[in-house]
Formats: structure tokens, C-alpha cells, sequence
């Protein structure tokens, strides 16, 4: 006999556990659940330990140090006037002190890295959004095939209905010795069939709706039902897609590349000191321990870096070209999967048109056989060759109608939503 499943078969993974599903909540409850979704509070959590670390640029850096050393010469006077002893100095020399300096200005550079810890942080976030956004197409995929389980096993178990009717019938004729017992028994096998295809679509749904649990951390009941509202496909020009603005985000960085290596070669201003004490003290010729102490302000400027900034933009400038480039193939790439969804839309559209007129056929031929059937004008074996006839009609007219809905919800996806 005949199979009647036309399940759509797609790489499914999760989805929600609740005795209603909409689609829009398990495209949420996906999300929620994914577990690279926590990678956003570690990109913050490093931008902000980064942007401490940039915040001590401006905090007085204290560095302890010590010496002990003892050299073969010293300084002495070359000179030698009676009556007077010149001073010498050891040749063993003690110094511990203390070296401070402090940042006045860095020539921008701390605010520089800031903001393009900012600019980081948003690329990174924006990077995770397109990472999730695939989820839409998993979840859709799974929660559809469920949806055509669901509208299959419904058109079955009227085909059943039917027949159980067309049996009641025969079983008179039987009776009365109109009919064989064929006849019946030719229905029932067919009834057998379509309870074991009922058989297959539950193990198909079940499938489903287990790995859509998976996707979305829901418990999803084998009789949960799934609810799609209908919608239109989005014929707008705008794209929404997070990659959009992944690359928005990726100039925006390069941008601040840019403005942190002019920064590079500002001059820098500092201050600094000195505490010590040791032997000899900053008068050399003071042969004792003594302390002392030393303060200044310094300024510090790489005037020649040999084109190294200037190379280093040109990588960055180069970049920018290559990320162009990224986006442009990018959307040409969505501009053709649009074109194909449309065309497989229209397609739908017009296949649905004539699964009605198909089914109001069918129904009208099968409706013709019964009456020959039971004026035994045609076998039982005539008559169910029809009621299979109408039973793939039927099941067409579902799988399309399914088909088309996703279609569009694919076709919307694809734009962005």
C-alpha cells in the first residue's frame, strides 16, 4: 500500500515544553537557552577589568630599589694644596630609595584605549547577535515539522472516520448477502494502513518537539500544540540582519584604530621624584649616610617612528577596503536567497490553488466510488485506490499550505526580523 507521510525532513534541533507552543515564543525561549549567550556578560565583564587597567595609567607608579656596590676608583682631586686634606670618597657605596612618577597628560592615549575597549566590546556583542540569530532557522525548521505532523495525522484520522462509516455499510451488505466479505476485509487493511502511518508521524513529532526542548530548555508535551499566526512575507527594501550591524560595528572599530594611533605620537608630560638615602647622599664628596630627595616634571616625544604610524593606518585603511568588500558580497548573497524564497513562494501559492481544486475532485470521486460500491458496480479494491487518491490530495493540500507558511516565514528571516 501506498505511504502517506510527506514530512518535511530538516536538520531540526530544539524546542519548548508547554501545552501551547507559538512559534515567536520558541524563537525567545531559544535564545534565552543558548549557552554562548552568557558570552556577553564575559565580554563586558573583560571590557570593564580592561578599562580599569587603562584608568592606572594616571596613578602614581612607586618603584623601591636598592644598591650596595663597591668600585676600583673613585674620583679624586688632581690637585694639591698645602695645608688643605681634599676630600675622598669610599670606594664602597650604599643607596636605598624610592623613584616616583606621575602622569600629567599622556597625550590622550588612555581616553584612545577606552573607546576602543567601547568599540570592541560592541563588535564582540554584535558578533554573538548574528551567532544567535542562526538559531531562528533551526527552531522554525523543527517547529514546521511538527506543524505538518500535526495537520498530516489530522487528515488520517478523517480518512479513518471515513472508512469506518464505508465499513458499517458493507458489513450490512455482508449481512444480508449482497456482499462478500472481501470487500470489508479489503478496508480494513487499508485502515491498518493509515494507523501505522499514524504510527510513524507520532514518532516524527516526537523527534521534533524533543530536540526543539533541547533548543529552547522547555519541556514540550507529545500532545502540545503548535500555533504559527500567519503572516505575509516582508517585501520592504530594509535588511535587518544583525551582520549589518556586526560590520557597522567593525568599522566603527578600525575608525578608533585610527584615531588611537594619532594619538601615538602626541608628546607626554610627566613628573617624578626621588627619596633616598645612602652613602654618599647627591653630594659626592660627603663621605657619609645622608638623606635625600629629588623632584622634576619631564616631557617625552617620539618625533621619528620611521613611517611606522603611517603604515600601520594604511593596514587599518586596507581593512576598511576588505570589510567593504565583506558586506557587499554579504548583501548580494541575501539579495539572491531573497529572490529564490520569493520565486518558491509564488510557486506555493499556485500549488495551493490547485490542491483545492484537487481536493474537491478527489472528494467528489470518492464520493462516486462509495455509491458504485455499494450498488457493487465497482470492488472494494476499486473504491480504496480512489479514497487513497483523495487522502494524498488532502495531504498535499496540508504539506503545502505548511510549506507556504514557512516559506514566508523563511523569506522574513532571511530580511531580517
Amino acid at each position: 500500500m501506498k505511504k502517506y507521510i510527506i514530512l518535511l525532513f530538516f536538520p531540526i534541533q530544539m524546542v519548548v515544553g508547554q501545552n501551547t507552543v507559538p512559534l515567536d515564543s520558541c524563537y525567545v525561549w531559544a535564545r534565552e537557552n543558548y549557552p554562548n549567550l552568557k558570552q556577553s556578560e564575559l565580554w563586558q565583564q573583560i571590557t570593564t577589568l580592561k578599562k580599569g587597567n587603562i584608568e592606572t595609567t594616571y596613578f602614581p607608579k612607586v618603584t623601591l630599589n636598592g644598591q650596595l656596590t663597591y668600585q676600583s676608583e673613585v674620583t679624586e682631586l688632581p690637585i694639591e694644596v698645602p695645608g688643605i686634606t681634599a676630600p675622598t670618597v669610599s670606594k664602597d657605596r650604599y643607596n636605598a630609595y624610592a623613584e616616583l612618577q606621575q602622569t600629567i597628560w599622556d597625550g590622550g592615549l588612555s581616553a584612545a584605549n577606552k573607546t576602543l575597549e567601547d568599540a570592541i566590546l560592541k563588535s564582540n556583542l554584535s558578533q554573538l547577535e548574528v551567532e544567535l540569530y542562526k538559531l531562528n532557522e533551526q527552531v522554525a525548521q523543527a517547529f514546521f515539522t511538527t506543524l505538518v505532523a500535526d495537520q498530516q495525522k489530522e487528515v488520517l484520522k478523517a480518512q479513518i472516520t471515513t472508512i469506518d462509516e464505508r465499513l458499517k455499510t458493507i458489513e450490512s451488505g455482508i449481512r444480508n448477502g449482497a456482499l462478500e466479505q472481501s470487500a470489508a476485509l479489503v478496508l480494513e487493511a487499508e485502515k491498518l494502513n493509515l494507523e501505522q502511518n499514524i504510527v510513524e508521524i507520532d514518532a516524527a513529532k516526537n523527534a521534533s518537539a524533543q530536540m526543539l526542548s533541547i533548543l529552547t530548555g522547555e519541556t514540550i508535551d507529545k500532545n502540545a500544540s503548535f500555533t504559527y499566526t500567519s503572516a505575509n512575507a516582508n517585501l520592504s527594501s530594509d535588511f535587518l540582519r544583525p551582520e549589518l550591524q556586526f560590520f557597522e560595528n567593525q568599522r566603527l572599530q578600525l575608525n578608533t584604530q585610527q584615531g588611537l594611533l594619532s594619538k601615538t605620537r602626541n608628546p607626554k608630560l610627566y613628573g617624578f621624584g626621588k627619596v633616598g638615602y645612602g652613602k654618599p647622599g647627591l653630594n659626592m664628596l660627603l663621605d657619609e649616610f645622608k638623606g635625600y630627595y629629588m623632584l622634576g616634571v619631564g616631557v617625552s616625544w617620539n618625533a621619528f617612528d620611521w613611517e611606522n604610524t603611517s603604515r600601520q593606518k594604511e593596514i587599518l585603511q586596507v581593512q576598511q577596503e576588505m570589510l567593504k568588500s565583506q558586506e557587499a558580497t554579504f548583501i548580494q548573497n541575501i539579495e539572491l536567497l531573497l529572490v529564490q524564497q520569493k520565486e518558491q513562494i509564488a510557486k506555493l501559492e499556485t500549488m495551493l490553488e490547485n490542491d483545492t481544486k484537487m481536493v474537491a475532485l478527489r472528494t467528489d470521486i470518492t464520493k462516486s466510488a462509495a455509491s458504485k460500491l455499494e450498488n457493487e458496480t465497482i470492488t472494494a479494491s476499486d473504491y480504496v485506490r480512489e479514497l487513497q487518491a483523495e487522502t494524498i490530495s488532502k495531504l498535499n493540500k496540508e504539506l503545502h499550505k505548511i510549506q507556504l507558511n514557512q516559506a514566508r516565514e523563511k523569506y522574513n528571516l532571511i530580511k531580517g526580523k
